[in-house]
């Protein structure tokens, strides 16, 4: 047990220092080679920077009041929004289209052409008609997002319920369950669950990016994207890698806690198959 602990502090402490070395060597060559906050801010102007957009107020509206809230705060909010809005809608459009495909051979004969035909459009290309259908809103932000996001789910879900084993339908018909919405409940979307969940990690991997690109490019008037794009026509290179960096910590920390809850709630039987 003691050594079980004193090994877990040594694996912590290793990533410390990695993490410390990096900010010296970071505040090193930005204050010594490069000498231009504009190339490279160092550590101590983006710390300044952070210490700013914490501080400093700024209006969200909520149900048609104003909030004062810090700035970091209300970019932060209004990011979430149009992430979970795109994402939600490709999670309730995305998966029965997938699942339907790979039930459904005539389902996958009609939709797949003309899913092979729009997916390698990029989700940026959809920008001038998420700003001409949509407007500047949480709504045409979340339109891009589920446009960049609705794919891998319905790749994901086609391809888990493509491969269910025959011997677990054949299985259950055989112990009453012959109609094909109770196969595809009972007996497809649980074999199909892991995949499934590898399509949603994949899709808020392929969302964040859509978010910040949608912001960037003026679909949304708040956000951390927006943010990024306003501080540079500023030369406020700092408050850039602010955001940078709280994009990168945000993104990581809705990965694990989906990652979490995926693995533990709704695939926790597979720990006993896998052990």
């Amino acid at each position: 047990m003691a050594q079980t602990h004193f090994h877990n502090i040594k694996s912590k402490s290793v990533e410390i220092f990695s993490i410390l070395s990096a900010i010296i060597i970071w505040q090193l060559i930005a204050v010594y080679w490069v000498k231009n906050s504009f190339f490279l801010p160092s550590f101590t102007d983006v710390t300044f920077a952070f210490f700013t957009v914490v501080t400093k107020q700024d209006d969200f509206f909520l149900f048609s009041r104003d909030i004062q809230l810090p700035v970091l705060v209300v970019d932060l909010l209004y990011s979430l929004l149009h992430f979970w809005i795109g994402l939600l809608s490709a999670l309730i459009v995305g998966i029965p289209i997938g699942m339907t495909m790979g039930w459904f051979k005539i389902v996958n004969r009609i939709l797949d052409p003309l899913i092979e035909i729009i997916r390698p459009i990029p989700p940026l290309a959809w920008i001038p008609f998420a700003i001409i259908w949509i407007g500047l809103n949480p709504m045409g932000a979340g339109f891009v997002i589920f446009i960049g996001a609705l794919f891998p789910i319905v790749i994901n879900t086609y391809t888990g319920f493509k491969g269910v084993p025959k011997v677990y339908v054949e299985a259950a018909k055989v112990l009453g369950c012959n109609r094909n919405i109770e196969l595809m409940r009972y007996v497809a979307l649980p074999s199909s669950l892991p995949s499934i969940a590898a399509g949603i990690r994949i899709a808020m991997g392929v969302g964040w990016m859509c978010l910040v690109a949608a912001e960037m490019f003026g679909v949304s008037r708040n956000g951390l994207g927006f943010k990024i794009w306003n501080h540079y026509y500023h030369h406020s290179m700092d408050f850039v890698l602010v955001y940078m960096l709280i994009l990168g910590f945000l993104g990581l920390f809705i990965d694990r806690v989906l990652r979490y809850y995926l693995e533990a709630r709704l695939l926790k039987w597979r720990a006993g198959v896998m052990a």
